[in-house]
């Protein structure tokens, strides 16, 4: 029952993917953005499949693990951090994606304010390669070990299948695949994790012999602020403000934001925030519950990878077919991200680094093909857990990006030379942070995200901003590419 129920899923998910395709423009913009066609309610639950990846059924359960209470800071925080930049920059980029003159978010950024600054894109289409690609196979890595512990198979074999299945819907419907077969495994996420959360209680006694048995673990496991931060009285401090930019990080997430390019209408920005934060509070919230559980349900002595937790618990606890659900659910977030990422790296790819001409869809395509081959090799090569795999990529991308499109919504008008500085600065920190032992409870891109803005700020005391007359930069054609 169990390898039925998670068949029938994934040929659920395969079977709407191929679907997209029927509605296919069979045009670059469609492919990439789906004719900016995209109803609000849609865009809303694809970007909260998307958001929580497979790395909230693995490394986010194993945090809470290993952490305790403490690691509801992280979802919570990236919420909140995550809601206060869509405030004030969603919209705007729907706004200025729908002037055509870019596909990509590399492209947007580079062409915000009637530039043309193509190093920046250059360079910014590199970072995104090199890191939305070791994301991706994050994802891989994440279903393939949840189909180990399931089903016995060697891991290779859950990378492949996730692999061949993102590449086929993704090849035939593009974007618009990814967010239809992301809205459909948005519902079979939540429902799983409900399901399994609801059986794991009672296995415990309810809620009340549950939270006795979590405060026997450890004295510190329910406290709210972990031990040992460092950084003195700061330490706390750091801690909340570092996963709260860590939400607002969001901003510099090329396979997120795109679903908010893709909307019907800028005034629908709003309606889609509302689907996205119920769904990702809803999600959020159970993930770190279960988390929570799983230290007593599997206690230390148990000897098994943190990260497997929940697929070991739902083989424990549920009948075959719900177990078939669960991992459904979790395959399901792997695929909700992957297949966004590698659509993001094509887009990079064919996009950023091709002559003025555009391309053709089909060697677009192809991008998507040759992607998802480097994702799937760097996930069958690489040895590192999801959780450090996805946190290091994020705040990458967040501390490259994030800082940059703030000052856009803001009004800012960075040149060429600037924006590139502080791209540059965004991600050097992140990897001087990365290498400092002791760390690891702290947000990677805290940092970087500080130091993109005070870049910004010295660069504009020098000067270097485009004049309000004209641009620094050579200016964009009013239509590009096209």
């Amino acid at each position: 029952m169990i390898v039925a129920s998670f068949i029938f899923f994934m040929a659920l998910f395969l079977g709407i993917g191929l679907f997209a395709h029927l509605h296919s423009r069979h045009s670059h913009r469609d492919y990439l953005l789906a004719s900016q066609e995209t109803p609000p309610w849609l865009a809303g639950l694809s970007a909260g499949a998307t958001s929580n990846s497979g790395y909230m059924f693995t490394g986010l359960i194993g945090f809470a693990y290993l952490v305790g209470l403490p690691s509801i800071w992280l979802g919570l925080g990236m919420l909140l951090g995550d809601f206060i930049a869509s405030s004030f920059i969603h919209r705007r980029l729907r706004t200025v994606t729908a002037m055509g003159h870019a596909e990509t978010y590399a492209g947007i950024l580079s062409h915000w304010n009637g530039t043309d600054f193509r190093v920046y894109r250059h360079l910014a289409g590199f970072v995104s390669l090199i890191f939305l690609s070791t994301y991706a196979a994050a994802q891989l890595v994440a279903g393939s070990k949840a189909l180990h512990v399931l089903f016995g198979w060697e891991e290779f074999v859950g990378a492949l299948l996730g692999a061949s299945i993102v590449a086929s819907y993704c090849w035939a419907g593009g974007i618009r695949a990814s967010i239809w077969t992301d809205a459909l495994q948005s519902i079979v996420m939540l429902v799983a994790m409900f399901v399994l959360l609801v059986v794991a209680l009672d296995s415990l006694g309810g809620i009340p012999a549950a939270w006795a048995a979590l405060d026997a673990v450890s004295p510190t496991h329910l406290n709210l602020i972990p031990p040992d931060l460092g950084f003195g009285a700061m330490g706390p401090l750091l801690f909340g403000l570092g996963w709260i930019v860590g939400g607002f990080c969001v901003v510099g997430q090329p396979h997120i934001m795109v679903r908010f390019m893709t909307l019907d209408r800028p005034e629908n920005t709003n309606q889609a925030r509302l689907y996205y934060y119920t769904w990702s509070l809803l999600f959020g919230l159970l993930a770190s519950s279960i988390g929570l559980l799983t230290r007593v349900l599997l206690p230390p002595e148990t000897v098994f990878d943190a990260e497997l937790a929940l697929p070991t618990v739902a083989l424990d606890l549920l009948p075959g077919i719900l177990v078939g659900v669960v991992i459904a659910g979790m395959f399901a977030a792997t695929l909700s991200t992957a297949d966004s990422l590698i659509l993001s790296c094509a887009a990079n790819l064919t996009d950023d680094f091709a002559p003025e001409d555009r391309l053709p869809l089909f060697i677009v395509k192809g991008g998507t093909l040759l992607m998802t081959l480097v994702a799937l090799a760097i996930a069958l090569t690489g040895d590192q857990s999801v959780f450090t795999l996805v946190i290091l990529a994020w705040s990458m991308m967040g501390a490259a990006f994030g800082p940059l499109i703030a000052v856009y919504a803001l009004g800012g008008r960075p040149s060429q030379s600037l924006a590139i500085a502080m791209l540059v600065a965004g991600v050097v920190c992140v990897l001087l942070w990365h290498m400092v032992p002791g760390l690891a409870l702290h947000y990677k891109g805290l940092l970087g995200f500080a130091v993109g803005f005070l870049v910004y700020l010295a660069g504009s005391g020098l000067g270097m901003n485009l004049r309000e007359s004209g641009t620094a930069e050579a200016p964009t054609p009013s239509v590009h590419r096209h």
